[in-house]
């Protein structure tokens, strides 16, 4: 057999070396436990061996380069993965080695690493209003899927209150994550917002938690967020708030309407759209025990020593399965740790009117967006009475297209058309959820709209 120099142990003499090791005559042996009925019986569909470097990279080049990206193309798209802007120091900070090489610092060992997360989490804290906040999660439904597990563990309850029109993908991870516990949906109104007389009737006191999003999926801000909390309050739950950190400097902190438990995605600060890979979820609370000891997460904080010196280390780790393993609060998993230093890095640099700055222009842009839209009769916009902040649904029943038909035609003005809402939302028939960023162009829009009215 021969020795391929990318696979390790594959020369005969050592594969038949750990086949003795184990007591097995064959590879073979070694999966016959696997029933039949579910085994391959042909080959695997590749390509033949390469027998150098420069031809494996020119082979995975060609596969990378059939990929059409935001840089080619004017993107319209969003539904929780959003095209900002990334300022180059981000790039050149988290590409330095010692943040990109080491994903976690260990107390006493890696104070530079320790502080940068720290400073993540001082600098979302003053974000959010809050005063703790959590080393980021795998994503934004990872970090929501432990705040309602956190309100079961602080009640003891059983039922999760949530939006109908939550995020799908968002909900998929609920209904996995969230073991033991009964996810309830809230309707909403015509024009989206939540209906309060259909949440009263659900609210009972097995409900843990009443869980939002603002900006809702659908794009447009919760009005009645005060008066939700309060609602959830009157009865014991908590209330969880899954808020765009990118909006927060326009709109209101999640805890200065009530809410309990923030959490949300770090994507939209300075964080490059990556596939699923540049994803990173955020928990915040304020500084109670019942909150503070259910953090399945790290906790960085700092202190000062008896010599007046100071350093940064993780806090009360007794909670965590890094230290206790099945004795913990919850699984904790790998950490982001490199999205903490990036997301530090970015709000370091816009500061507080650099965020305030960034929600303006979005809603500039949404705005002239929608407008620029309304010059088309035949399409229509279900909650044109909210008040939305990136994103907005577009509603194309009138048109005699199907989404999938415009935004395949959008690909041939070199456009990704909004998010086809279609398939996971039958009720709202062909809708899209239309993204604008601060990075869209008002000359971009104009393209889509234009590209819209040859296509309809």
């Amino acid at each position: 057999m021969l020795h391929y120099p990318y696979i390790p142990n594959s020369n005969e003499a050592v594969r038949k070396e750990m086949l003795d090791f184990i007591g097995a005559k064959s590879v073979e042996e070694i999966y016959s436990f696997i029933p039949d009925e579910v085994r391959m019986k042909k080959p695997l569909n590749l390509p033949e061996a390469f027998t150098s470097e420069v031809t494996l990279k020119r082979h995975v080049d060609g596969i990378l380069n059939q990929d059409s990206t935001c840089d080619e193309n004017i993107s319209f798209l969003g539904a929780g993965c959003y095209n900002h802007y990334v300022p180059a120091i981000c790039d050149e900070i988290n590409g330095r080695s010692e943040f990109l090489t080491a994903y976690s610092g260990d107390t006493y060992a890696d104070h530079g690493k320790l502080q940068a997360f720290f400073e993540f989490t001082s600098m979302m804290g003053e974000l959010l209003n809050m005063d703790v906040v959590s080393f980021p999660t795998y994503d934004g439904g990872q970090a929501a899927s432990t705040a309602i597990m956190m309100s079961h563990r602080i009640n003891k309850r059983t039922t999760a209150l949530v939006p109908e029109t939550m995020n799908p993908n968002l909900r998929s991870q609920l209904d996995c994550y969230c073991e033991g516990m009964k996810l309830v949906s809230i309707k909403s109104r015509e024009d989206g917002q939540l209906d309060l007389s259909d949440l009263k009737s659900k609210l009972s006191e097995d409900v843990a938690c009443v869980f939002i999003q603002n900006p809702a999926f659908l794009g447009f801000f919760e009005e009645q967020c005060e008066e939700i909390g309060k609602l959830a309050h009157s009865v014991g739950a908590e209330y969880i708030v899954y808020a765009d950190p990118s909006s927060l400097g326009v709109a209101a902190a999640p805890a200065d309407y009530g809410a309990d438990i923030a959490c949300g995605d770090i994507q939209p600060l300075g964080i490059h759209m990556s596939y699923g890979g540049g994803l990173g979820g955020y928990l915040a609370t304020r500084q109670e025990e019942q909150y503070v000891m259910n953090y399945p997460h790290h906790l960085y904080s700092i202190f000062e020593n008896s010599k007046g010196q100071f350093g940064y280390a993780r806090a009360l780790p007794e909670r965590t399965s890094y230290y206790v393993r099945e004795k913990a609060v919850e699984y904790l998993g790998t950490c982001v740790g490199l999205w903490a230093v990036t997301a530090a890095v970015y709000l370091a640099l816009m500061g507080p009117d650099g965020m305030k700055e960034l929600g303006e222009n979005i809603l500039y842009k949404s705005n002239y967006a929608q407008k620029k839209l309304s010059e088309i009769k035949t399409i229509t916009f279900p909650h044109k009475d909210s008040h939305s902040f990136m994103e907005f649904v577009v509603n194309f029943d009138g048109t005699g297209k199907t989404v999938a038909e415009i935004n395949k035609e959008l690909l041939k003005h070199h456009i990704f058309g909004g998010y086809d809402l279609s398939s996971q939302m039958p009720s709202m028939g062909q809708s899209m959820l239309v993204c604008v960023t601060e990075k869209t162009e008002l000359s971009e829009i104009d393209a889509f709209v234009e590209a819209l009215k040859k296509i309809l």
